[in-house]
């Protein structure tokens, strides 16, 4: 992938701006999606995937 992990954080940067500012627009969607992809090709995605598989496993091990 071109897209380095400096550009993946440029993008975080810019999503969590985008949030924090006027709340989700169509642009802001459009961004929030690249930055995703961008994401899913760099090392630190099989660690948020385990982490995400983790975090489902106990919330379904809960008994209310």
């Amino acid at each position: 992938m071109v897209l380095s992990v400096s550009g993946v954080l440029l993008l975080g940067v810019i999503v969590f701006i985008l949030f924090r500012k006027d709340g989700l627009k169509v642009s802001h969607l459009i961004v929030c999606m690249m930055f995703g992809f961008y994401l899913a090709s760099t090392s630190i995605a099989s660690s948020i995937r385990n982490s995400t598989d983790s975090i489902a496993g106990f919330i379904s091990g809960l008994h209310f």
